[in-house]
């Protein structure tokens, strides 16, 4: 056959060489066969066979007509023998243009647009470039900007190209400063920092002998550009709220003298704000500009910062420099942490070498080769191969020369999650199991297991390093609460227990409920009291003594079932021993690409990294894959065993040879989807689940194949199905509920009333009505599963409304309620009794949405950012402000009536604001109340009336 292969290839069509599909007819093999032979001997693909000779013809029609169009290009192409698409043809002149001598650019011109000397500028940074404009031209003084990033992304560039362009657009005066201050540099010094930052008054501390100006007094007018401005302590930021709010402040050591500026701030950082600047702060800046990192930004840019940081050493040097096609294949492909910066370093390493080894040699250009990049740079050599179509195949070297000036296009240099209330957990999922009629042990023994889970995932997540600074928890849950865990701390100190850092989190944020919880008398139930009593001997015992704190700073008496909860805490975060029950290892494996994919998947919504990934492309041989699954295996195993999803093929059979040759008991299941992974990482999870039952849990067979199929072309009388646990009766009062909602339900609808208790197998039931009536929803107390591809409404959901409206959603019903009813509350209506700012309107109404739970942190940056797209304005008289719907945590429209009208943009005054926090099942509400806007007067009788229930009577009446 290799030689067959070989002769084939000999003879085939230069122009349009054979695929391996076409191979594989040829041979009467099966592609993959073919694919595995060719690899074997080392034979290109078809599109690597013909590269050189279709860049051949391209470079002879090019050099005819250097502006050949690729539409052309690709017709003259077409004409010569070569089917090739248009975007190939685009691939492979890029390729051309690359092999060009590189030729310095000429000194921009005064008129040049400031962002088109960032390289990526109408690309991967487009949007960061928008934003950066959008933040200094915002009336009427520019947005306060912070930009965010990984260090050397070329943060400290947009602010400087921020800054020119603010000066060419008449933004700023001709004259106005640049002011730059690293805060990093005096941040062991925090007196200091801040007298060189606001200046200082005379006797302020021990050596400020005479007054002294700050930087901001000398960045009056201009920008003051902060960088690292993590590094600037809290009181810092604090001075920095007067500024960003009211452009005032005081020097140190001032009292009476308040001092006005004009300063656009710029401040830049490389840590997570979340957790390094205060929430106070970080909400007085509404532009955000993220910067990417560099290895996510496109091949084509990188090598443009490749070309200009050469092209500017060649002029620094004063000799050409050439690179050969391997130096630039690792200098586009090595991993470079330091980005723009780490890359210009190493650039500027290599020529030194490079010039170092030219210093004897008669030649007067400077050859790069390999040789002369340093160590982690060569490394990039090793992606050629699975990266190649990124980069193609580099034949020719650069060359550079210095014979002018060159622009200087390179820079010079998460939201936590709080837990649920634990006891209202508890309290839902007991009731949940009680109405399923499960008994008390068993109960206790799933809720325990839940809860073990859900501490963990918690307490991971604070050990990892994503908890909030204390000053944000302060804000949380009081800085009283922060004082008393720390107090309670101090005991388990004194008592020689060692905990990781992130305790003090988890305490604080479960005590703050557990408080609350106490004063209102509700009862607390810890279902893991036993077990805790019997294992957490030593931590229970401190934990005893931790709650004497609390009891003491709140009044309160805590129960035994808390102390138990404190204790587990203690556990979990213990730096003796972590505290985990082991887990059944999950390990996805397939063909192609979708392995890692559906891993990620299963583990983001079930906020772990559990489940292992490995995928096997087709060029991969069955025996590596092996290898990388055994090894995961290995390290993955917790003593319970190994689960394999896997698609199909030879993968089947790995579970039985791991088993054999590792002795680690393992169980496969084929036909793997996301389904099914997102179940297996769920269920792998569960402390007292085995091997097999979760392999059996995951093989057993779908609804589809346990009952009989519809026939498509029998119409059935529709249906809808009401179910209850206790029997036929309280399904019977479930049917009249929903017919009384509904009148005329009946006329399209059967409505049968099921008892569990009566009926026996409900399976067999709902089977059987189905292949009769084609079931719409089942409503009732229980849930019989999810094996029937039928909607459920619990019973809650339908006496609370929301199940009604599922419902009518479901048969098509077109709801006649006033969409707006539930959306306006009386509690996010406010009567502004004092003149105001948009800014503070729009401040003061998020502050109340968030207060309420309706909406998240993001939300306020969201709406800031929806004005700088063009005010909400209409001319009605009414400002309707909006955020994004992923950052709604539930629906609903705030109503803020002005005393007096308030400039909401440049000629445009407002009189009533609706800011919108709406999801995208919202639309109909929003049509009703633009609706309203529209109509003659309305806003006028909101305006005039004189308390917050006529105020909603107005706007919700039909």
């Amino acid at each position: 056959m290799e030689q067959k292969l070989l002769e084939l290839i000999k003879n085939e069509d230069k122009k349009n060489p054979m695929t391996d599909e076409e191979l594989s007819a040829k041979l009467k093999m099966r592609r993959d066969e073919v694919t595995e032979l060719r690899l074997k001997l080392n034979i290109p693909d078809s599109r690597e066979r013909r590269k050189p000779y279709i860049l051949t013809e391209m470079r002879k029609i090019i050099n005819q007509n250097p502006s050949v169009s690729d539409r052309e290009l690709t017709r003259i192409l077409n004409v010569e023998g070569y089917n090739v698409s248009r975007t190939a043809v685009t691939k492979l002149r890029s390729l051309i243009d690359s092999e060009e001598t590189v030729k310095p650019e000429k000194t921009a011109s005064p008129n040049l647009d400031p962002f088109s000397s960032i390289i990526g500028y109408d690309g991967s940074l487009k949007m960061q470039v928008q934003q950066a404009r959008a933040a200094v031209m915002y009336p009427p003084h520019g947005l306060h900007t912070l930009i965010v990033g990984p260090t050397g992304v070329g943060k400290s560039h947009l602010a400087e190209a921020m800054y020119r362009f603010a000066l060419e657009s008449g933004k700023f005066q001709k004259n106005a400063p640049f002011i730059v201050f690293n805060c990093a540099d005096y941040a062991d010094n925090p007196q200091l920092l801040l007298s060189q930052l606001f200046g200082h008054v005379k006797g302020a501390f021990t050596g400020a002998d005479t007054n002294k100006d700050g930087l901001i007094e000398r960045a009056n007018g201009g920008i003051l550009f902060l960088d690292e401005v993590h590094r600037l302590p809290p009181e810092g930021q604090e001075i920095l709220f007067s500024i960003l709010d009211y452009g005032r402040y005081r020097r140190l050591g001032e009292v009476d003298n308040l001092r006005s500026v004009d300063v656009l701030i710029i401040a830049a950082t490389t840590q997570d704000i979340e957790s390094s600047l205060l929430l106070t702060f970080r909400r007085r800046i509404p532009m955000v500009i993220e910067m990417p990192p560099l290895d996510v930004r496109p091949i084509s840019e990188r090598l443009q910062i490749i070309k200009s940081f050469l092209a500017k050493e060649a002029t620094r040097i004063g000799k050409t420099l050439k690179l050969k096609p391997e130096p630039l294949t690792a200098m586009l492909l090595y991993d470079c942490p330091g980005n723009i910066g780490q890359l210009r370093s190493d650039i500027q390493v290599a020529c030194a070498k490079a010039f170092i080894a030219n210093l004897n040699s008669k030649h007067g250009d400077i050859t790069i080769g390999l040789e002369d990049l340093p160590a982690h740079v060569r490394k990039g050599m090793l992606k050629k191969r699975i990266k190649e179509d990124q980069i193609g195949i580099l034949n020719h070297e650069l060359k550079f020369t210095p014979k002018d000036e060159v622009i200087d296009k390179l820079p010079k240099e998460e939201e936590y999650t709080l837990p649920d209330d634990i006891y209202l957990y508890i309290e839902d999922r007991y009731a949940e199991l009680s109405n399923k009629g499960l008994e008390q042990n068993d109960i206790n023994e799933i809720i325990s297991g839940e809860l073990q889970v859900r501490f963990q995932n918690f307490s991971n997540s604070f050990s990892r390093g994503y908890a909030i600074n204390k000053q944000d928890l302060a804000q949380m849950v009081g800085e009283k609460m922060v004082h008393t865990v720390e107090e309670m701390l101090k005991v388990a100190d004194a008592m020689g227990y060692k905990y990781k850092e992130g305790l003090i989190y988890c305490l604080a944020i479960h005590l703050a409920a557990t408080v609350s919880r106490i004063k209102a008398g509700k009862t607390i139930v810890n279902p893991q009291m036993e077990k805790i009593k019997k294992e957490f001997e030593k931590e229970l015992a401190i934990s005893e003594e931790m709650s004497k704190i609390i009891e003491k700073e709140y009044e309160i008496h805590v129960p035994l079932e808390e102390i138990g909860y404190i204790a587990l805490y203690l556990k979990m975060m213990s730096k003796n021993d972590s505290y985990e029950e082991p887990s059944i290892a999950v390990i996805i494996v397939t063909h192609g690409h979708v392995a890692k994919a559906m891993a990620d998947v299963a583990n983001g919504l079930m906020g772990v990294n559990h489940a292992v990934g490995i995928d096997m492309p087709l060029d991969r041989s069955p025996e590596e894959a092996l290898e990388e699954t055994l090894a995961a295996v290995k390290r993955m195993d917790e003593g319970k065993g190994a689960l394999l999803l896997v698609d199909m093929g030879s993968l089947v059979t790995f579970g039985e040879i791991i088993m054999q040759r590792a002795g680690i008991p393992t169980r496969t299941i084929d036909r793997v989807d996301t389904v099914m992974a997102i179940e297996a990482v769920r269920k792998s999870l569960l402390p007292d689940i085995t091997l097999e039952d979760l392999a059996e849990s995951l093989s057993e067979p779908k609804h589809s194949t346990r009952y009989a199929k519809s026939d498509p072309f029998i119409v059935k009388d529709k249906a809808i199905v009401t179910l209850c646990l206790t029997g036929e009766g309280s399904a019977q009062t479930i049917e009249r509920f929903i017919c009384s909602s509904i009148p005329d339900i009946r006329d399209h609808y059967e409505v049968i009333p099921l008892g569990l208790t009566k009926e026996g197998n409900i399976g067999k039931i709902i089977g059987d009505l189905q292949r009769q009536y084609e079931i719409k929803a089942i409503i009732g107390t229980i849930s019989p599963g999810e094996d029937y591809n039928i909607p459920f409404i619990s019973l809650e959901e339908i006496i609370n409304g929301n199940g009604i409206k599922y419902l009518k959603k479901i048969l098509g019903i077109k709801s006649q309620d006033n969409p707006l009813s539930d959306l306006i509350k009386k509690e996010l209506i406010t009567i502004a009794n004092e003149e105001t700012t948009k800014a503070s309107i729009v401040d003061e109404m998020v502050d109340m949405l968030k207060k309420h739970g309706y909406v998240n942190n993001d939300f306020l940056l969201d709406v800031y950012k929806r004005e700088l797209m063009g005010a909400t304005c209409m001319e009605e008289g009414c400002a309707i402000p909006h955020g994004l719907p992923q950052n709604v945590i539930k629906p609903c429209i705030s109503v803020c009536v002005l005393k007096k009208p308030v400039k909401w943009l440049e000629g445009n005054e407002v009189k009533v604001v609706f800011l919108l926090a709406l999801k995208e099942d919202n639309q109909e509400a929003f049509a009703a109340l633009y609706k309203k806007i529209r109509s003659k007067g309305f806003i006028d009788r909101i305006f005039t009336a004189d308390n917050v229930e006529t105020i909603r009577e107005v706007i919700i009446d039909d």
